[in-house]
């Protein structure tokens, strides 16, 4: 029986994986920053600098020197193939993170491959995965790497290698070089340290001017990976941006608060680790990695998944619950979910960063240091009292977030247009060219359209000449967003701006004197999509 459920368990995961593979494929965008890095890497090979390309879809090259040399063997097929051994690899890797993730689930051998089955599966199923897969990322071979060493699997001669090799890629890891001198592996902390020096400086050897740029000036300038505030930057940085926590401040804040989250969590997983459990342990770090990280898009999420698995596993009703909680926020993106029930602006803000929040108060609250604790006994009653008394502090906490009126500023898809843009259809849909924006225009102070997509609406329009300044909230008690009013044709002026949801939205005109010619508000929350309100 279960020999079957074994069978039955691999080939769901199977199942799983090729048609994830098939649903990739089909995508005409697909693997784009394996794309990027197959780009950049031939500019290289003829003689171009690496970190001055930039692909089709505007995005650079941004991962350390020994990076390319890693990748460098990308270009030495057709890209149809190197995509199709790059996704099979990505499967691989799945399976390799599970593997170990199901050891420290299951204590009995013969179960642990059932464990590994399941937890392969969720992986796979999880946005995280998905997102490694349609893009093509190194992030699912970087968690890999870290979890095999921070478990202690490799051989003790090489343990710390494979992090030092995963942070020469990718610098995050470097917590991990922490977390073993926290845990008194003081030799394993010297070899990822020196594998990482001796990987940068084999990179320095071979790339010495990419390895100049790169350690001077590109690792400081993370605009060149994208909008920071966007709702996929899932880190304490992205989170901040969102509130809108001024950029003065911002800097001394954030360095605050991912003090505290790193140090606690790794006195957790040094706690962890005392006690025996190194898997739990290695998935906190990580966790901590994600927080802590100024950039951590959805494929860099992997290690709340392990540590969803891990709670899930764990003794006691509400550590499970807590981890299908998780598991759901990594599998869903809950602000686009339920973004049609949000009743308050802070209620969505709270689903839309329900990854960031949940990893933040696992790491505080260190996941398996409770889980190993519970075995004993004697302890299970004040446990109880500690995981009842966490909850509902955290759940106090969030309500009173959710509660609170967000400013303009924590709307992370707002844009206005401006010039440079009338010419593009999809941003100015209600007319191009001077006869149809004279034509679009009523006796209306602004005249409007708007657009649903996945993660925003758009609205395009034009104003009457008796409107001078164009603002809109993106929610109640915020500042005003000025909407340039854009004179791209004789005759009419136009507008067109994007944010994530009209629900809570006002526009509001202005005419010569300063005062409020016209307000919408209920025309926004409920106008169809290239309806004329």
């Amino acid at each position: 029986m279960r020999d079957r459920r074994l069978v039955l368990s691999w080939a769901g995961f199977t199942l799983v994986a090729m048609v994830s593979i098939a649903l990739v494929w089909r995508r005409e965008d697909r693997l784009s920053d394996l794309h990027i890095y197959v780009g950049a890497l031939s500019d290289l090979r003829t003689g171009r600098p690496l970190y001055e390309y930039v692909a089709d879809n505007g995005g650079p090259f941004t991962y350390p020197p020994f990076a390319a040399l890693v990748l460098w063997p990308v270009t030495a097929a057709s890209e149809s193939v190197v995509q199709m051994i790059w996704l099979a690899m990505t499967c691989v890797a799945v399976v390799a993170i599970a593997v170990p993730v199901g050891r420290v689930l299951v204590a009995e051998r013969s179960r642990r491959p059932l464990a590994a089955a399941a937890v392969a599966t969720a992986l796979m199923l999880s946005a995280p995965v998905q997102s490694n897969l349609r893009f093509g990322q190194v992030s699912i071979f970087i968690v890999l790497l870290a979890l095999l060493d921070g478990i202690g699997v490799v051989p003790p001669r090489l343990r710390g290698v494979l992090v030092g090799v995963a942070a020469a890629i990718k610098l995050t890891p470097l917590l991990f070089v922490v977390y073993f001198l926290a845990i008194g592996r003081f030799r394993d902390a010297g070899r990822a340290a020196g594998t990482f020096l001796a990987c940068a400086g084999l990179a320095a050897a071979v790339l010495p001017a990419e390895s100049w740029t790169y350690w001077t000036a590109t690792m400081r300038q993370t605009s060149r990976i994208g909008n920071l505030a966007s709702l996929g930057n899932q880190s304490l940085h992205g989170m901040l941006l969102r509130i809108g926590v001024d950029g003065t401040s911002l800097p001394l804040i954030w360095a605050g608060l991912v003090a505290v989250i790193c140090v606690v969590a790794l006195l957790r997983a040094r706690q962890l680790a005392a006690h025996g459990c190194p898997g739990h342990a290695a998935v906190l770090v990580g966790c901590a990695t994600v927080t802590a990280s100024p950039v951590s898009w959805t494929h860099h999420q992997v290690w709340p998944v392990l540590a969803a698995m891990l709670l899930i596993g764990a003794s006691g009703v509400a550590r499970k619950v807590a981890g299908v909680v998780l598991l759901v926020a990594m599998v869903v993106s809950l602000g686009a979910v339920l973004a049609p029930v949000s009743m308050r602006p802070g209620v969505q803000f709270v689903f839309e960063n329900a990854r960031v929040l949940s990893v933040c108060v696992l790491c505080l609250a260190g996941f398996g240091q409770l889980a190993v604790l519970a075995k004993r006994v004697e302890r299970r009653r004040p446990l109880r009292r500690v995981w009842l008394r966490g909850g509902v502090a955290a759940t106090a906490a969030l309500a009173l977030l959710a509660a609170q009126p967000l400013p303009a500023g924590a709307d992370p898809t707002f844009k206005a247009y401006t010039l440079d843009d009338v010419g593009n259809p999809r941003y100015f849909f209600v007319c191009q060219g001077p006869v149809q924006c004279a034509s679009y225009g009523t006796d209306a102070p602004v005249t409007f359209a708007m657009r649903s997509e996945k993660t925003k609406v758009r609205v395009n329009g034009v104003v009457s000449p008796r409107v001078t300044r164009l603002e809109y909230y993106s929610a109640p008690g915020g500042t005003p967003r000025i909407i340039p009013l854009l004179a791209a044709y004789p005759g009419s002026r136009t507008f067109a701006f994007r944010s994530a949801t009209m629900v809570h939205g006002r526009l509001v005109a202005y005419g010569a004197d300063g005062s409020p010619v016209a307000t919408y508000e209920k025309e926004l929350a409920a106008v169809l999509p290239g309806d004329r309100p």
